[in-house]
């Protein structure tokens, strides 16, 4: 103890030659403080005030920045740069930061940059009683001979507390006993050793083993403590004769036994222990030469084994004298008579031998093919060589005997399919006709090759894809798969396009298949106004020979994206510009038709739906414009003061993420009435009228429209959960163009709106202008019957 406080000084020392030096070179560096705290603290406990002890103005420590320098290991501190304390980073054990020290000091160096200002911080880790006195081990054995003398002592291992201090072991007890008692040896740096005491002799017949409980006791406040159980055997001393377990030894043997058979095995036990009770076998000394070459004994266990040749014709039975011995210093022999009796049986067993075998055999074998060339014999004559052999396990192959003796052929009995299984393991026994009989075991395999008779399979038939138009060309659209059941060549498989003449297939000249993986690209961009959808063959060919192939469906459906600009039908387009001119009476009131602007959109959905707005307007409270329509109605009627000509410019635009539009100009003059114009306005009145019943009747189709395409959106979400998952979508499948029902449904979930797609449309659906025929819209009923109110306006 008092070894460690020196070098625990001779440490703080150097420390404090360190620290000073460190002052030296660093003009900012400041006087060492410290601080003491237990160990096994949590995360996040205060240790100091570490600016304030410092001096260190708190407003100033972000600002540069104090921090602790740490080495390569994980700090165990950390300075908080608001309030300036010192906080424990992690729980701290002290055993493990300071082993084998008996004061643990941790020195922090930090740091306050610009200017360059060092101190150090110690941290004394204070021990506290969280470690148990424990031994090297739970159990610990000793051996002491029956012989030792009172008095005799048996120095035992220490127990180990990683506590220091008076947490350190400080005694130990012993559990009560007749024969030992306990003695405490201090070594000083080595702590406290216990010493067994014998106090009374030993007797191993009446007691062959001790039991000890020695418990190590800490000074902690409570105690902590821990145990080692001693097992003390008495060792024995060389005072009984070995004793064979029977009084007469007989055994039967079977002639021509092969080398090494086991004849009889004898036993003796002797009271005695170690080497006083180990016993070795030997023949005895009227042993002649003959029978020490016929037969062999095993020195440890006692094993009579054969050694040479037995025959019954020769020697009917033999008579063996048995020596055991035991170890000690002065052994102890007794001796004893085994009778060997020699009888003449079936004592050989059949051999089997693979003569020869093929490494594989065919799948497409035909029944009866030969596999392997079986031998099987026998030692022994009479009916005790007479052999059966035959298959055990069930397989399509059956042992047949072959013209030559003694030999069999293995054959298939039915068909061979590697697909199911690819090898077999034969269970060969051979049985002769001795009594009782003998038989031997053996198992062979057999390989079953490949051949090419299964033909790729597609994972899907048929396959559906959807690509959107304008896919750039080299680009892969869509990938088939197929597996083959076959193996190695034969499940190599490649893919191709079929091509012929037809018109179906025209639009496949410009795919591409890659014949490895089957990924199939598009070597130039679709156009959905000129193909909408498309079906090819792809053909899956193996690499076998011959070859075997299928082949499977792939429908492609082009979707349609927003590349067709607006055109404008009315007015019609002259020279790139497309403008008319409409003559008006100056007294015609507010509401009157003006004209009405006609487009169209080659794309369909909202790529397809035209709005119309004025772009350009000399006045905007004379005319309006429909926006669904196109229709230009006057405001107000014409006053003195308004111009005689005034120039609309219409513009058409879709609804396509990225819109595209067009123009139209329209140029009204207002002209001085006249009978002719009266005459026009009463037939302007009939058109309005008329165009307000075709409203009328709109509106009614529109709600019935709604109500049919709720109803079958309904309908179709039943259908769709009750389809597998793997076949769900968002879009429908497309059905032949030769129905009333559009072919596909898209949402736009921005829009909150479902459009039923097709290239027909059933009777009395609403078509939206410049949809081209191809898509029904439906908004939002409180939408659509504000829009139509204003139609009817």
């Amino acid at each position: 103890m008092e070894q460690r406080r020196q070098d625990a000084w001779r440490d703080r020392r150097q420390l404090v030659v360190f620290a000073v030096a460190l002052v030296l070179v660093f003009s900012g560096a400041s006087a060492q403080i410290r601080y003491s705290i237990s160990e096994e603290l949590k995360e996040g406990t205060v240790v100091g005030n570490i600016a304030k002890d410092l001096g260190i103005d708190i407003g100033i420590i972000k600002e540069r920045g104090f921090r602790i320098v740490s080495g390569s290991t994980e700090p165990l501190f950390h300075v908080n740069q608001n309030d300036g304390m010192l906080y424990v980073k992690r729980k701290i054990d002290r055993e493990e930061v300071c082993e084998r020290v008996s004061v643990c000091l941790i020195n922090l160096k930090t740091v306050l940059e610009n200017p360059l200002e060092i101190h150090y911080v110690g941290v004394e880790i204070l021990d506290v009683n969280d470690h148990s006195p424990s031994f090297p081990e739970n159990e610990r054995q000793l051996e002491i001979s029956e012989s030792a003398l009172p008095g005799a002592r048996f120095q035992l291992q220490a127990a180990r507390d990683a506590d220091g201090g008076v947490n350190a072991v400080q005694q130990y007890k012993l559990s009560s006993n007749d024969h030992f008692r306990l003695e405490v040896k201090d070594r000083a740096k080595d702590g406290k050793v216990p010493i067994l005491y014998l106090h009374k002799q030993l007797d191993r017949e009446t007691s062959s083993r001790h039991q000890l409980l020695l418990t190590a006791i800490d000074g902690g406040k409570p105690p902590l403590s821990g145990t080692v159980k001693l097992y003390i055997d008495v060792l024995d001393v060389n005072d009984n004769m070995p004793v064979f377990n029977k009084d007469v030894y007989s055994v039967t043997l079977n002639e021509n036994s092969p080398i090494g058979t086991k004849v009889i095995q004898v036993n003796a036990s002797d009271m005695d222990e170690g080497l006083n009770g180990e016993i070795f076998y030997s023949f005895g000394s009227n042993a002649n030469s003959k029978l020490r070459g016929l037969f062999e004994i095993d020195t440890i266990m006692g094993e009579i084994t054969v050694k040479g040749l037995i025959d019954f014709e020769s020697e009917e039975s033999f008579e063996i004298d048995i020596q055991a011995s035991d170890r000690g210093p002065v052994p102890l022999t007794t001796d004893k008579s085994v009778l060997i009796k020699i009888v003449d049986l079936n004592d050989n067993s059949p051999q089997i031998e693979v003569a020869s075998m093929s490494s594989a055999i065919s799948e497409d074998s035909r029944l009866g093919t030969t596999v392997a060339l079986i031998s099987i014999t026998d030692l022994d004559a009479g009916l005790n060589g007479k052999v059966v052999g035959y298959i055990s396990n069930e397989v399509p192959f059956t042992l047949t005997p072959s013209i030559q003796d003694n030999m069999y052929a293995i054959v298939t009995k039915a068909l061979l399919d590697r697909e199911k299984q690819d090898h077999y393991d034969l269970t060969i026994v051979a049985k002769d006709a001795g009594e009782p009989a003998l038989s031997s075991m053996t198992t062979i395999s057999v390989i079953v090759s490949d051949v090419n008779d299964n033909s790729p399979e597609f994972s899907l038939s048929p396959y559906m894809f959807y690509v959107t138009e304008n896919n750039p060309p080299g680009t892969v659209i869509c990938s088939v798969r197929a597996f083959d059941k076959d193996e190695n060549q034969n499940s190599l498989i490649s893919y191709y396009i079929v091509r012929d003449g037809s018109d179906t297939i025209k639009v496949s000249q410009f795919l591409n298949i890659n014949s490895e993986n089957g990924d199939i690209l598009a070597l130039k961009g679709f156009d959905f106004e000129k193909v909408k959808s498309f079906d090819f063959q792809v053909v899956a060919k193996d690499s076998g020979t011959p070859s075997l192939s299928s082949n499977v469906t792939v429908q492609i459906f082009i979707l349609d994206q927003n590349d067709n600009a607006p055109v404008i039908l009315y007015p019609v387009s002259a020279n790139g510009t497309a403008d008319v001119v409409e003559e008006l009476p100056r007294n015609v009131n507010a509401g009157h038709f003006v004209a009405k602007v006609r487009a169209y959109d080659a794309d369909i959905g909202y790529n397809g739906w035209l709005l119309y707005s004025l772009q350009e307007v000399p006045d905007h409270s004379l005319f309006a414009l429909d926006r669904y329509t196109g229709q230009i109605r006057t405001l107000r009627s014409f006053t003195e003061t308004d111009e005689a000509e005034h120039k609309l410019v219409i513009l058409v635009k879709d609804n396509g993420n990225v819109s595209l539009s067009a123009t139209a100009t329209v140029i009204v003059k207002v002209v001085e009435p006249k009978e002719a114009f009266a005459a026009s306005d009463v037939k302007s009145y009939a058109k309005e009228e008329e165009e307000n019943n075709v409203t009328f009747y709109l509106i009614i189709t529109l709600g019935s429209v709604s109500v049919l395409f709720l109803t079958s959106i309904i309908f179709l979400i039943v259908m769709q959960c009750s389809i597998h998952r793997d076949y769900s979508s968002k879009n429908l499948q497309e059905t032949n163009y030769d129905g009333t029902l559009c072919h596909s449904i898209q949402y736009r979930s921005g829009d909150r709106r479902y459009m039923l797609v097709g290239p027909r449309m059933s009777i009395g659906s609403t078509i939206v202008p410049g949809s081209n025929g191809n898509t029904l819209v439906v908004s939002d009923r409180s939408r659509v019957s504000q829009e139509v109110r204003q139609i009817t306006q």
